[in-house]
């Protein structure tokens, strides 16, 4: 009888460690994730390519859609946090945030500013978070006048600071990509600010 009751002890007390350990696993850590070496070097992989995607607008915007998860977000902020009403989500979106989309890039001469600006990500701090990683780094524009446009052509060579971003990172099984991308942007226009 001893031994039956024992038994069944053991096998209850089995079963509540497996439930306990179950449970344990289907909760999202809160604990950092452990990012090695190559994480680090990838994760700046990805920014280093967001800069010549967005630039670029190559195969109809979504080489820059790509590097955000299917659901990535990108949008802007003020400097106080405050979202504005632009806001990108999903790969579709993603590439129309790059000028492209389902009918392919826009006209440069439509919008020769746009492509006569180079996006510079620099200063990046990459921060271990749970599920994945954050990031910080200043956003620098370099303009110049388009030559083959004689409305730009003579303009000068402009450089400025032009925010920030806030990042959040995840590892997919084709590598690390964007969650979401936030352009923080002291004096942001009031045409993008939420109403």
């Amino acid at each position: 009888m001893w031994k039956k009751l024992a038994a069944a002890i053991g096998a209850v007390t089995l079963a509540l460690v497996i439930v306990h350990a179950q449970e344990k696993s289907a909760k999202p850590s809160d604990k950092p994730m452990a990012l090695t070496a190559q994480d680090y070097i990838d994760i700046q992989q990805l920014v280093a390519r967001y800069g010549y995607a967005i630039d670029k607008c190559t195969n109809g915007g979504y080489d820059y859609a790509d590097l955000y998860t299917p659901d990535g977000v990108f949008g802007i902020a003020d400097a106080d946090g405050t979202p504005g009403n632009v806001k990108f989500e999903g790969r579709d979106r993603l590439a129309e945030a790059d000028g492209g989309g389902k009918n392919g890039c826009v006209d440069p001469k439509t919008v020769p500013d746009r492509y006569a600006m180079s996006h510079m990500v620099a200063n990046l701090v990459i921060t271990p978070a749970p599920g994945g990683a954050t990031g910080k780094s200043y956003l620098l524009t370099v303009g110049f006048g388009d030559p083959t446009n004689k409305d730009t052509a003579k303009l000068p060579t402009r450089a400025y600071e032009w925010g920030h971003y806030d990042d959040f990172y995840v590892k997919t099984p084709a590598g690390w990509r964007f969650k979401t991308r936030t352009h923080v942007w002291p004096g942001m226009p009031a045409s993008l600010r939420s109403h």
